[in-house]
Protein backbone atom coordinates (compact mmCIF):
# COMPACT_ATOMS: atom_id res chain seq x y z
CA UNK A 1 0.00 0.00 0.00
CA UNK A 2 2.95 2.38 0.18
CA UNK A 3 4.67 1.89 -1.74
CA UNK A 4 1.32 2.53 -4.30
CA UNK A 5 0.80 5.41 -2.56
CA UNK A 6 4.19 6.99 -3.06
CA UNK A 7 4.23 5.41 -7.08
CA UNK A 8 1.23 7.11 -6.94
CA UNK A 9 2.18 10.16 -5.72
CA UNK A 10 5.32 10.50 -8.23
CA UNK A 11 3.33 10.31 -11.05
CA UNK A 12 0.98 12.97 -10.42
CA UNK A 13 4.29 14.86 -9.87
CA UNK A 14 5.40 14.16 -12.71
CA UNK A 15 1.83 14.13 -14.76
CA UNK A 16 1.69 17.95 -13.29
CA UNK A 17 5.54 19.02 -13.96
CA UNK A 18 4.70 17.73 -17.64
CA UNK A 19 1.42 19.74 -18.03
CA UNK A 20 3.55 23.09 -16.61
CA UNK A 21 6.34 22.38 -19.20
CA UNK A 22 4.02 21.97 -22.05
CA UNK A 23 1.85 24.83 -21.11
CA UNK A 24 5.08 27.03 -20.74
CA UNK A 25 6.08 25.97 -23.85
CA UNK A 26 3.15 26.84 -25.57
CA UNK A 27 3.40 30.20 -24.54
CA UNK A 28 6.96 30.54 -24.98
CA UNK A 29 6.68 29.76 -28.39
CA UNK A 30 4.32 32.84 -29.47
CA UNK A 31 6.07 34.94 -27.35
CA UNK A 32 9.23 34.61 -28.88
CA UNK A 33 7.93 34.55 -32.60
CA UNK A 34 6.10 37.92 -31.82
CA UNK A 35 9.37 39.14 -30.47
CA UNK A 36 11.07 38.41 -33.18
CA UNK A 37 8.30 39.67 -35.87
CA UNK A 38 8.84 42.89 -33.51
CA UNK A 39 12.49 42.97 -34.39
CA UNK A 40 11.74 42.70 -37.78
CA UNK A 41 9.60 45.34 -38.47
CA UNK A 42 11.47 47.57 -35.89
CA UNK A 43 14.52 47.37 -38.26
CA UNK A 44 12.27 47.68 -41.87
CA UNK A 45 11.30 50.94 -40.16
CA UNK A 46 14.12 51.97 -39.08
CA UNK A 47 16.12 50.67 -42.53
CA UNK A 48 13.29 52.33 -44.67
CA UNK A 49 14.65 50.42 -47.51
CA UNK A 50 18.39 50.94 -47.02
CA UNK A 51 21.31 49.07 -45.88
CA UNK A 52 21.51 48.77 -42.27
CA UNK A 53 24.94 47.30 -42.52
CA UNK A 54 27.29 50.30 -42.42
CA UNK A 55 30.28 50.22 -44.66
CA UNK A 56 28.45 49.14 -47.34
CA UNK A 57 27.54 53.03 -49.09
CA UNK A 58 29.38 54.51 -46.55
CA UNK A 59 30.98 57.05 -49.34
CA UNK A 60 28.19 59.54 -50.58
CA UNK A 61 30.08 60.31 -53.14
CA UNK A 62 30.30 56.38 -54.27
CA UNK A 63 26.93 56.00 -53.99
CA UNK A 64 25.44 59.13 -56.10
CA UNK A 65 28.41 57.87 -58.92
CA UNK A 66 26.75 53.99 -58.39
CA UNK A 67 22.39 55.23 -58.85
CA UNK A 68 23.68 57.91 -61.67
CA UNK A 69 25.39 55.15 -63.96
CA UNK A 70 22.71 52.43 -63.41
CA UNK A 71 20.38 55.24 -64.44
CA UNK A 72 22.92 56.33 -67.45
CA UNK A 73 22.60 52.18 -68.28
CA UNK A 74 18.84 52.13 -68.58
CA UNK A 75 18.26 55.22 -70.49
CA UNK A 76 20.80 53.59 -72.98
CA UNK A 77 18.49 50.36 -73.01
CA UNK A 78 15.70 52.89 -73.38
CA UNK A 79 17.10 54.67 -76.33
CA UNK A 80 17.80 51.77 -78.11
CA UNK A 81 13.91 50.62 -78.07
CA UNK A 82 12.87 54.00 -78.90
CA UNK A 83 15.24 53.32 -82.11
CA UNK A 84 13.72 50.39 -82.69
CA UNK A 85 10.15 51.59 -82.18
CA UNK A 86 11.16 54.77 -84.66
CA UNK A 87 12.58 52.25 -87.12
CA UNK A 88 9.18 49.86 -87.20
CA UNK A 89 7.11 52.78 -87.68
CA UNK A 90 8.68 54.67 -90.41
CA UNK A 91 8.14 50.95 -92.10
CA UNK A 92 4.37 51.45 -91.25
CA UNK A 93 4.17 54.25 -93.32
CA UNK A 94 0.81 56.14 -94.44
CA UNK A 95 -0.56 59.57 -94.99
CA UNK A 96 -1.91 59.41 -91.00
CA UNK A 97 1.56 58.07 -89.71
CA UNK A 98 3.52 60.65 -91.81
CA UNK A 99 1.08 63.53 -90.41
CA UNK A 100 1.72 62.51 -86.96
CA UNK A 101 5.29 62.30 -87.36
CA UNK A 102 5.59 66.04 -89.18
CA UNK A 103 3.27 67.36 -86.16
CA UNK A 104 5.75 65.54 -83.39
CA UNK A 105 9.01 67.35 -85.30
CA UNK A 106 7.29 70.54 -85.16
CA UNK A 107 6.50 70.41 -81.48
CA UNK A 108 9.90 68.56 -80.58
CA UNK A 109 11.97 71.63 -80.21
CA UNK A 110 9.42 73.32 -77.94
CA UNK A 111 8.84 70.48 -75.92
CA UNK A 112 13.19 69.92 -75.38
CA UNK A 113 13.33 67.04 -77.24
CA UNK A 114 15.68 68.00 -79.55
CA UNK A 115 19.79 69.30 -78.65
CA UNK A 116 20.31 73.05 -78.89
CA UNK A 117 23.46 75.04 -78.87
CA UNK A 118 24.12 78.58 -79.11
CA UNK A 119 25.35 82.21 -76.76
CA UNK A 120 23.99 81.80 -72.91
CA UNK A 121 25.13 82.04 -69.49
CA UNK A 122 26.62 79.45 -66.85
CA UNK A 123 25.55 79.69 -63.10
CA UNK A 124 27.52 77.26 -60.51
CA UNK A 125 26.66 76.55 -57.51
CA UNK A 126 28.46 75.03 -54.41
CA UNK A 127 28.34 74.45 -50.76
CA UNK A 128 30.31 76.11 -48.51
CA UNK A 129 33.89 75.04 -47.95
CA UNK A 130 34.12 71.64 -45.78
CA UNK A 131 36.17 73.25 -43.11
CA UNK A 132 33.71 76.32 -42.80
CA UNK A 133 32.62 77.16 -39.33
CA UNK A 134 29.27 78.05 -38.68
CA UNK A 135 28.60 81.63 -37.60
CA UNK A 136 27.50 81.54 -33.85
CA UNK A 137 23.29 81.55 -33.49
CA UNK A 138 23.44 80.38 -37.40
CA UNK A 139 21.52 77.38 -39.02
CA UNK A 140 23.90 75.07 -40.08
CA UNK A 141 21.63 74.55 -43.27
CA UNK A 142 22.90 78.24 -44.58
CA UNK A 143 26.21 76.78 -45.79
CA UNK A 144 24.47 74.04 -47.82
CA UNK A 145 22.90 74.51 -51.35
CA UNK A 146 19.28 73.86 -51.27
CA UNK A 147 16.29 72.86 -53.90
CA UNK A 148 15.15 76.56 -54.18
CA UNK A 149 18.36 77.93 -54.81
CA UNK A 150 18.64 76.22 -57.96
CA UNK A 151 14.75 76.74 -58.81
CA UNK A 152 15.27 80.70 -58.31
CA UNK A 153 18.04 80.69 -60.80
CA UNK A 154 16.17 78.26 -63.08
CA UNK A 155 12.98 80.35 -62.62
CA UNK A 156 14.99 83.66 -63.49
CA UNK A 157 16.58 82.16 -66.60
CA UNK A 158 13.02 81.69 -67.72
CA UNK A 159 12.02 85.09 -66.90
CA UNK A 160 14.80 86.43 -68.84
CA UNK A 161 13.48 84.16 -71.72
CA UNK A 162 15.87 81.53 -71.74
CA UNK A 163 15.35 79.08 -74.95
CA UNK A 164 16.32 76.07 -73.33
CA UNK A 165 17.81 75.07 -70.12
CA UNK A 166 19.77 72.54 -68.20
CA UNK A 167 20.73 71.52 -64.76
CA UNK A 168 24.07 68.70 -64.17
CA UNK A 169 23.62 68.09 -68.18
CA UNK A 170 20.10 67.09 -67.87
CA UNK A 171 17.12 69.25 -69.85
CA UNK A 172 14.82 70.68 -67.95
CA UNK A 173 10.83 70.62 -69.20
CA UNK A 174 7.77 72.13 -68.15
CA UNK A 175 7.24 68.52 -66.29
CA UNK A 176 10.71 68.53 -64.71
CA UNK A 177 10.77 68.54 -60.81
CA UNK A 178 13.79 69.26 -58.71
CA UNK A 179 14.30 67.39 -55.53
CA UNK A 180 16.94 67.98 -52.50
CA UNK A 181 17.51 64.63 -50.56
CA UNK A 182 19.28 65.13 -47.64
CA UNK A 183 22.23 66.80 -48.73
CA UNK A 184 21.89 66.19 -52.72
CA UNK A 185 19.72 66.93 -55.33
CA UNK A 186 17.52 64.76 -57.45
CA UNK A 187 16.55 65.33 -61.04
CA UNK A 188 14.71 62.81 -63.06
CA UNK A 189 15.62 59.81 -60.71
CA UNK A 190 19.50 60.84 -60.62
CA UNK A 191 21.19 61.55 -57.34
CA UNK A 192 23.91 64.55 -57.84
CA UNK A 193 26.19 65.88 -55.51
CA UNK A 194 27.38 69.71 -55.60
CA UNK A 195 28.71 72.04 -57.44
CA UNK A 196 25.31 72.27 -59.22
CA UNK A 197 25.71 73.58 -63.32
CA UNK A 198 22.75 75.43 -64.64
CA UNK A 199 23.08 76.36 -68.65
CA UNK A 200 20.69 78.64 -70.30
CA UNK A 201 20.37 79.85 -74.29
CA UNK A 202 18.71 83.20 -75.07
CA UNK A 203 19.08 86.37 -75.01
CA UNK A 204 22.40 87.22 -72.42
CA UNK A 205 21.59 90.64 -71.70
CA UNK A 206 17.49 89.60 -70.69
CA UNK A 207 18.87 86.64 -68.80
CA UNK A 208 21.44 88.56 -66.97
CA UNK A 209 18.98 91.18 -65.75
CA UNK A 210 16.39 88.46 -64.73
CA UNK A 211 18.69 86.87 -62.50
CA UNK A 212 20.15 90.46 -61.01
CA UNK A 213 16.15 91.48 -60.70
CA UNK A 214 15.28 88.26 -58.75
CA UNK A 215 14.77 88.64 -54.88
CA UNK A 216 15.56 84.73 -54.08
CA UNK A 217 18.86 85.22 -56.55
CA UNK A 218 19.90 88.18 -54.46
CA UNK A 219 18.62 86.20 -51.14
CA UNK A 220 20.95 83.39 -52.15
CA UNK A 221 23.95 85.43 -52.87
CA UNK A 222 24.05 87.46 -49.43
CA UNK A 223 25.27 84.11 -48.37
CA UNK A 224 27.96 83.92 -50.78
CA UNK A 225 30.40 86.51 -49.20
CA UNK A 226 31.96 86.00 -45.30
CA UNK A 227 31.17 84.17 -43.03
CA UNK A 228 28.90 81.70 -44.78
CA UNK A 229 31.11 81.73 -48.45
CA UNK A 230 28.44 79.72 -50.69
CA UNK A 231 29.61 79.13 -54.08
CA UNK A 232 28.39 81.42 -57.12
CA UNK A 233 30.08 81.52 -60.37
CA UNK A 234 28.56 83.20 -63.50
CA UNK A 235 30.13 83.41 -66.93
CA UNK A 236 29.33 83.76 -70.16
CA UNK A 237 29.05 81.01 -73.58
CA UNK A 238 29.19 81.20 -76.64
CA UNK A 239 28.58 77.90 -78.41
CA UNK A 240 26.77 76.65 -75.41
CA UNK A 241 25.30 73.03 -75.34
CA UNK A 242 21.57 71.75 -73.46
CA UNK A 243 21.21 68.18 -74.28
CA UNK A 244 17.69 66.73 -75.40
CA UNK A 245 15.40 65.63 -72.62
CA UNK A 246 16.24 61.81 -72.28
CA UNK A 247 13.75 60.60 -69.91
CA UNK A 248 10.62 59.11 -70.80
CA UNK A 249 7.60 61.91 -71.14
CA UNK A 250 4.77 60.71 -68.99
CA UNK A 251 1.61 62.79 -68.10
CA UNK A 252 -1.05 61.49 -66.04
CA UNK A 253 -3.11 64.87 -67.08
CA UNK A 254 -3.01 67.38 -69.68
CA UNK A 255 -6.05 69.11 -71.43
CA UNK A 256 -4.96 71.20 -75.24
CA UNK A 257 -4.14 75.10 -74.39
CA UNK A 258 -6.79 77.27 -75.75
Amino acid sequence: MRRSSLASRWWRVLATSSRQRSLLWRISVPVACACAGLLATTSMVNARGTDLRGGRHSDLIDLVSAQRQKVSELRQQTETLQQRVDQLTAKVGGEKVEAVQDQLAQLSTPAGLDTMTGPGLVVALADAPRDQLVPEGANPNVLVVHQQDIQAVINAFWAGGAEAVSLQGQRIISTTGVKCVGNTVVLQGVPYAPPYRIVALGDVEAMYDALTRSPEVANYRAYTAAPYNLGWKLRQGDDLVVPAFSAPVQLQFAQPAD
